[in-house]
């Protein structure tokens, strides 16, 4: 069985939490430029857990300009198997309320151009996404925040938009209508690319208002936002506390074999460049 490691990706607050023994940052280097900042690797009981913050500390990186691709090849050569990701979002539902969670197990798609694959030029590989949250990450998340007596949600389709500024209202009921449940700006890109790397990968969403579609409420208040997310932001803390002593490596999900039938060209045409930028990623199936 291999080792555990775990990768959460959020704000840089996530690592100031109760528990964390040994932190000090990594900085790591990756084919694809530099990842968001540096990593802040610690102990969490025996597990070794690496904090990421998405968007570098202070916030500095808007959700287009993220080097997910970074981001993730850092992850995988720390030897991550398993990312969860904690993220704001907007709620569709008027029972999804602002500071509840989502475990969140289905995207819809509506960014433009961001690279999302690992697999751009040199190597072809496509692999499965029809289910692209790891169910068992996402069970666990679930349960752990539901005896913590918090309020969450199991399941719900995330709408993945360009941002940075938010929903159109027309847009908004246009995501209703579709019968999708929160929307964000970030995540579908990471799950995307984990999944390529073969790493679990599951969200807690934590949802800070109403997007713009509930009209008899005020619309998106960036101050209203960052205090409903100081509240989701402890609520998540103790959720990843409490779950990732109790993650395991299982054969259910898939994610640790995703690329096995996935790699659609011929290894002796592959350039020696490319597959020592992807070794971590495809190492072990092209020899």
């Amino acid at each position: 069985m291999s080792e555990i490691k775990i990768g959460v990706i959020g704000g840089s607050g996530l690592y100031e939490m109760d528990g964390l023994q040994n932190a000090k940052e990594v900085k790591v280097q990756t084919p694809f430029g530099d990842p968001s900042d540096a990593l802040v690797q610690a102990k969490l009981g025996d597990v070794e857990v690496f904090f990421l913050p998405r968007h570098g500390r202070g916030h500095r990186v808007s959700p287009s300009g993220i080097n997910y691709r970074a981001n993730i090849w850092a992850m995988k050569k720390l030897g991550v198997t398993h990312i969860i990701s904690v993220s704001a979002c907007g709620s569709l539902r008027e029972e999804i309320e602002p500071g509840h969670i989502v475990c969140i197990d289905q995207f819809f798609d509506r960014t433009r151009g961001r690279m999302a694959t690992f697999f751009r030029e040199g190597i072809v590989a496509h692999v499965a996404f029809a289910d692209p949250i790891c169910v068992d990450l996402k069970d666990l998340l679930f349960t752990t925040g539901k005896d913590l007596g918090i309020k969450i949600h199991d399941g719900g389709t995330y709408v993945c938009m360009e941002g940075p500024a938010f929903s159109t209202r027309a847009e908004s009921h246009f995501y209703r209508s579709i019968k999708a449940d929160v929307i964000g700006m970030t995540n579908l890109t990471e799950a995307k690319l984990a999944r390529e790397a073969e790493i679990c990968y599951a969200t807690l969403a934590l949802v800070t208002d109403y997007d713009c579609w509930k009209t008899h409420d005020a619309d998106v208040d960036v101050q209203e936002i960052l205090r409903i997310m100081s509240e989701n932001v402890a609520n998540a803390k103790s959720i990843i506390a409490k779950a990732v002593p109790k993650v395991q490596v299982s054969s259910r999900c898939g994610c640790p074999d995703a690329l096995k039938f996935a790699i659609m060209t011929n290894p002796e045409t592959i350039l020696a460049k490319v597959r020592e930028d992807l070794d971590v990623i495809v190492g072990k199936y092209l020899g």
